[in-house]
C-alpha cells in the first residue's frame, strides 16, 4: 500500500496547489445548492396588476392573489392596457365595463409563468374575470425559450470559445511574439475577438431565423433594436472571455472558469426559473448577469414589439457592463503584452535600458 498512499498524497498536494480547481470544487456545489434550494420555483405568487375602467375601484378591492394591484385608473381602457403590457409595466391588466358584466383580464403571455398563474386565477374566478392572453395566446413554452436561447448561445460562444482561443495563443507562444511588436493591448483584443464576434452574430441570426420557422415564434419588433442589444451583449461576454483567459494558464482552467460564470447566468437570468418566483436574497444575483438584460430585450422585441423607450434600462445596463468589462480586459491583457524582463537582461518591463546603479554594476 506504500506506493498507493504516495500517489494519494501526491494528488492531494497537486489539488492544493491548483487553487482554481479547488475553488470550483467548493464553489460549484454551493452555487447549485443555493440555486436549486431558493431559485428553483415555477410558482409565481404575485403578478403586478393594473385595473382600468368604470368599475376599477370596486374590482381592485375584490381581486385576490396572485393579482397584486399596483395601479387603479378608472379612465383607462383596453388600448392603455395593451400598452402597459407591451412595455411590461404590468403582468396583467383588468379592464372593467359599465354595469355588472365580467371584467376582462389582459395578460402578458410573453412572461410565461406569470401568465399561467394569472390565467388560472381568472378561470377559477367563477366567471367574474375573462382571460385574454396577448403576445403568446396559447402560452407556448417555445415562444419564450427561443429568445432566451439566442442569448445563451451567444454567451456560450463569447465566453468559452474566446477564453479557450486566447489561452491556446498563450500556450503556443504567440503572445510573447506580440509583446515585441508595436501593438496596443486594445488593438490586440479587438483583433482577437472580431472573428468570434462575427461568428456569434451569424449564429444569432441562424438561431433566430430557425426558431421563427421551426417553432412559429413571431418577430414583431425592430430588428435594429435587437441588433443593438445583441452587439452590447456580445461585447460584454467577449470581454468576460478575455478576462478569463488572462487568469488561466491552460485550456482546462479556462473551461472551468467559463462554466463557473455561465451556469449561474443560465439558472438565475430568468431563462429557466422566473425571477419573480425567486427568493429576494437570490433574485438580486440574477440582476448582476448580462444574460438577464439580454433576455428582457430579445423577449420584448420578438414577442411584444416593445418600444425602445421601454428597453432603455436593459440597453443602458448592457452598455455599462460592456465598458467596464472591456476596460478591465484591456488593462489585464496589457500586462500580458508587457511582461517583466528576466533578471540580468538590463531591461525594464517597458523595454528601455536600465540605468546602472554604480560603476561596479556598469562594469
Amino acid at each position: 500500500m506504500g506506493p498507493v498512499w504516495a500517489m494519494i498524497l501526491k494528488e492531494f498536494l497537486e489539488l492544493r496547489r491548483d487553487r482554481r480547481t479547488m475553488a470550483m470544487i467548493i464553489a460549484l456545489p454551493l452555487v447549485l445548492l443555493v440555486v436549486f434550494g431558493y431559485a428553483a420555483n415555477f410558482r409565481v405568487s404575485d403578478v403586478p396588476t393594473y385595473v382600468y375602467g368604470p368599475q376599477a375601484e370596486q374590482t381592485a378591492a375584490a381581486l385576490k392573489a396572485p393579482y397584486d394591484v399596483t395601479k387603479v385608473d378608472p379612465s383607462g381602457d383596453a388600448d392603455d392596457a395593451r400598452e402597459a403590457l407591451r412595455s411590461r409595466d404590468a403582468g396583467a391588466v383588468v379592464v372593467t365595463q359599465p354595469g355588472a358584466g365580467p371584467a376582462t383580464v389582459m395578460i402578458d403571455g410573453s412572461n410565461l409563468f406569470s401568465a399561467q398563474a394569472a390565467a388560472s386565477a381568472a378561470l377559477a374566478s367563477g366567471g367574474a374575470l375573462k382571460p385574454n392572453v396577448l403576445f403568446n395566446p396559447q402560452l407556448k413554452t417555445s415562444w419564450v425559450m427561443v429568445p432566451a436561447l439566442i442569448g445563451m448561445i451567444m454567451a456560450f460562444i463569447g465566453t468559452i470559445i474566446t477564453a479557450i482561443g486566447l489561452v491556446r495563443e498563450r500556450q503556443a507562444g504567440t503572445l510573447e511574439q506580440l509583446a515585441v511588436m508595436p501593438f496596443k493591448a486594445s488593438d490586440v483584443i479587438v483583433g482577437k475577438i472580431a472573428p468570434y464576434f462575427v461568428l456569434a452574430a451569424v449564429d444569432m441570426i441562424l438561431v433566430t431565423v430557425l426558431g421563427c420557422l421551426l417553432f412559429g415564434v413571431p418577430f414583431t419588433g425592430s430588428v435594429a433594436v435587437l441588433a443593438l442589444g445583441s452587439a452590447l451583449f456580445l461585447f460584454t461576454v467577449l470581454g468576460i472571455g478575455v478576462l478569463i483567459s488572462s487568469f488561466s494558464q491552460n485550456q482546462g482552467q479556462a473551461m472551468q472558469m467559463a462554466l463557473l460564470t455561465l451556469m449561474p447566468q443560465i439558472l438565475l437570468s430568468g431563462m429557466i426559473f422566473p425571477l419573480e418566483a425567486m427568493a429576494a436574497g437570490v433574485r438580486w444575483i440574477g440582476y448582476l448577469f448580462p444574460l438577464t438584460y439580454f433576455n428582457l430585450i430579445s423577449n420584448g422585441v420578438m414577442l411584444r414589439d416593445a418600444p425602445i423607450d421601454s428597453l432603455v434600462m436593459p440597453l443602458a445596463v448592457l452598455a455599462g457592463m460592456a465598458v467596464v468589462v472591456f476596460t478591465a480586459a484591456v488593462l489585464r491583457f496589457r500586462r500580458d503584452l508587457a511582461p517583466a524582463a528576466p533578471k540580468g537582461t538590463g531591461k525594464t518591463p517597458a523595454g528601455t535600458a536600465r540605468v546602472p546603479a554604480s560603476a561596479g554594476e556598469a562594469r
